[in-house]
């Protein structure tokens, strides 16, 4: 309710839940007033139905009409208490969120013991645990796989992780600070660096020949010498920095695409990459199943 940035609509939803409420209380008391009277004298509305099945005018049962009434004095003591009525935040302060982290609270608290056995473990030998890897994979499959895919193969723009190619280093201490912090990686458009859109088409071939991958040599003999704008990053030969989250460019392994136009992409455009640090999310214990169970998927083959 805290997210309504005009004053009306919480007046409406104001409006809406107490003038159905009251409604409801209105209706109850006009339809104990109304008495109808047929002409017959014999206390039916005077409906009839295959000839001989009469509608009787009998009231309301009484324990039906006080269920209405407590109904309606609980709805209106629910609402004091509890958010619904716009952005009245309720006297008891109750929200979903704080509700959410008591429920995870209480959960990471039953799992403590588990967790505990889990904390003493390295990484190598927590990866093979089979407790330990079902915990995993369901914190993989929750949280990780919208963007590394279920199989953690990744997509474009969205790094493999079974694959022994690491942006910023595949060791465990290196996994465990990556999913703690996240990562921001950034590369600057270099058009302009580099001179014309020939010395770019240049640049990228010399960065297909670097791989292996097909590439116009000629173009790529005169893209050597402006690889230099590239190498203060990915270094003078080409394989990358991970200490700076450089990629290597000599393994025939693209983040964002392969190819010519790929890479003429990416030397235009530039790139902003970002992986969101999730040491809030989870509990230390958690990380380190989380650790384990990520190092594992190119380890343990």
């Amino acid at each position: 309710m805290s997210d309504f940035t005009s004053s009306f609509w919480p007046m409406f939803i104001t409006v809406i839940a107490l003038g159905g409420i009251f409604g409801c209380a209105l209706l109850l008391w006009l339809t104990s007033k109304i008495k109808v009277v047929s002409a017959s004298g014999d206390n039916t509305s005077g409906h009839v139905w295959d000839e001989d099945i009469r509608e009787m005018n009998n009231s309301l049962p009484r324990w039906w009409v006080w269920m209405f009434i407590i109904t309606i004095i609980f709805s209106l003591f629910y609402l004091a208490a509890y958010p619904g009525l716009g952005s009245f935040a309720g006297k008891l302060g109750w929200t979903q969120n704080n509700q959410y982290d008591k429920e995870v609270a209480k959960a990471n608290k039953a799992l403590e013991p588990l967790y505990a056995k889990f904390a003493a473990m390295p990484v190598e030998e927590l990866s093979k645990n089979p407790e330990a890897h079902a915990i995993g994979e369901r914190l993989f499959m929750n949280n990780c796989s919208q963007c590394h895919g279920s199989d953690a193969r990744g997509s474009r723009g969205f790094p493999n992780l079974t694959d022994n190619d690491w942006i910023h280093g595949g060791s465990p201490e290196k996994i465990h600070e990556t999913i703690v912090a996240g990562r921001n990686a950034m590369m600057p458009p270099l058009a302009a660096a580099l001179g014309t859109q020939d010395d770019v088409k240049n640049v990228a071939n010399y960065v297909l020949s670097l791989s292996g991958s097909m590439f116009d040599s000629g173009r790529a003999g005169l893209g050597k010498e402006k690889f230099a704008v590239c190498a203060a990053c990915h270094g003078a030969d080409g394989k990358g920095n991970q200490a700076i989250g450089a990629p290597n460019l000599t393994d025939n392994v693209w983040l964002h695409g392969a190819g010519e136009a790929a890479i003429i992409k990416r030397i235009n455009e530039g790139v902003i990459n970002h992986m969101p640090a999730q040491e809030g999310k989870f509990t230390p214990a958690q990380i380190q199943v989380l650790t384990a169970y990520v190092w594992g998927f190119s380890n343990n083959k």
